[in-house]
Formats: C-alpha cells, structure tokens, sequence
C-alpha cells in the first residue's frame, strides 16, 4: 500500500506543480474546477446520495456558479459597458468575503472535533445538511484556490501545496517515529499529537526557507516573517482538523476510503481532505497580511 502511494504521488505531484507553473490562471482554475466535480462525486456517496440523477444535480449546482465566478471580471466589464457605470468594476474584490464563512466553519469544526470528538462522531445530519455542507467547503476550495494562483501567483501556490504534502509527510513519519498519544482516537487511531507537532514543526521550517529564499526577491514576500510562518503553521494546524472531519463523514458512512480512483490513496478526497480545510484559512491570512503591510 505504501509503495502504490508513493507511485502515485510520484506521478501525481510533478503534474500538480507542472499545472502550478505551465498553465495560464483561466486553465489552471478549469483544472481545479475539474478536481472539485470528481470530489464532488465522492462527496454525494459519502453522504448517502445514490441516485445518478441526485448526485447529477449536486454537481451541476457547483458547476453553474464556478462558471459564474470564473467569468465574474468579463462579466463587470460588461456590466461597466452596458451601464456606463465604470465604477462597478470595483466590485471585483467583493469576492475576497465569501472567505469568512468557510474559515469560520473550519475553525469551528476544529474546536468541536478537539473538544468533542465522540460527540461529532455521533452527531446525525440530515442529508440536506450534509449536502449544503459539501457544497460549501469544496466551492470554497476551487474558489480560493483558483484565486490565490491567479492574484499572487505560481509560487505562492506552490509554497501552500508544498507546505500541506510537508506537514502530511511529516506527521506520518513523527507519528510512526515517535507517536504515543493519540489525537482523536475515536476518528482516526492513527493519529497522534507527536505527528501533530512534527507537521506543525515542519511547517514552520518550510515557510522559513520560503521567506529566505526569496529574501531578495523585492515585495514578494511583503510581510514580516513572524507573520507569515504563524500563518503557515496555523494552516496546517486546520488542515490537520479538516482530515479528520472527512474521516468523520467516512466512519458514518462505514467507508475507508471516499473512492477508488488513486491507487494507494483512495479517492479524491482521500488526497485532499487537508487541502479542503486550508486553503480559505490560508487565502484569508494572505489577504488580511496584505492589507496589513
């Protein structure tokens, strides 16, 4: 099992970076948007969905706003034209608010998860919750993600990408290593606070080396450096809760893994599950750093 993830990563990651680095904003949020729709998919199986036509309409109701959204500034542009209203192309950064509902249902995913973990195990949603909740978290992701590429750049979504594949690598093998006292034991008996601390760690490291590199590198970096390895590890922190909120949902469903695409990993999900719950905590950071500096 561990050699198949490591194949698969192996062939996964240079494509991911290759997308990061290669790919003009517009394509590159098509591809994110093609990876939210297959999660997706996996998310109406997890909560229940059978029917193709259901589990259909889920993804269309996706699908029609990313469309929206990815079109908004021609669409504004359009508007100024027809309108004559110039000034409503600065409309355009309204959508940095749509962060606030996500992070604040991460964060408090996190304290329900940390304080009650059997008690979010037990908790029973109605599949209409489940439903609305899927769709917040995974528009959430294809939005904020699409956005961090497109207004701070290849690097900067390099660095987020890199510094969730570090935390995970590290809390596997400071758990395995070092690992006694288990994290949340009724979700996930394979966590450990030592692997907790080993990611945190190495993400802190990781956003150092970030801001050094780039030291030179004038206005790239445009924050102290305690602010942004604060960020860094504080995503990871959530990013660790939002792996064991989609263990959650797997437990009730009774299901190891959301699918079966990725050889050794699972499903989508299976592979993003952290990345899900970082991202609008790391997109919002960004932004508040931003109008700090």
């Amino acid at each position: 099992m561990l050699l198949q993830r490591i194949i698969t990563a192996l062939i996964l990651a240079p494509l991911l970076v290759l997308a990061v680095f290669q790919l003009p904003s517009e394509y590159f949020s098509l591809l994110i948007g093609l990876i939210t729709l297959l999660a997706a998919w996996e998310w109406t199986h997890l909560v229940g969905i059978n029917s193709p036509l259901k589990r259909g309409l889920f993804l269309l109701s996706l699908l029609l706003p990313m469309l929206w959204l990815h079109f908004w500034t021609q669409f504004l542009e359009l508007a100024a034209q027809v309108l004559a209203w110039p000034d409503v192309r600065d409309y355009s950064g309204a959508l940095e608010w749509l962060v606030i509902v996500p992070v604040l249902f991460w964060i408090l995913t996190m304290i329900l998860i940390r304080n009650t973990p059997t008690g979010v195990l037990n908790l029973q949603l109605k599949t209409r919750y489940k439903v609305l909740i899927g769709w917040l978290v995974l528009f959430a992701t294809w939005l904020f993600l699409s956005r961090l590429r497109a207004f701070y750049g290849s690097e900067m979504t390099f660095y987020f990408l890199v510094l969730i594949w570090t935390a995970d690598i590290a809390a596997y093998f400071a758990g395995k290593k070092f690992g006694k006292t288990k994290l949340a034991p009724e979700i996930s008996p394979g966590k450990t606070v030592q692997g907790v601390y080993g990611a945190l760690i190495a993400g802190a490291i990781w956003a150092a080396a970030f801001i050094g590199y780039y030291a030179y590198r004038d206005g790239f970096v445009s924050t102290t450096p305690f602010d942004f390895v604060l960020l860094s590890v504080l995503t990871v922190l959530i990013s660790i809760y939002g792996d064991l909120f989609f263990s959650v949902v797997k437990r009730q469903r009774g299901v190891k893994d959301s699918g079966s695409l990725l050889p050794g990993h699972g499903g989508i999900l299976d592979r993003i599950d952290s990345l899900v719950a970082a991202i609008p905590f790391f997109y919002a950071g960004i932004v508040m750093i931003g109008l700090m500096s």
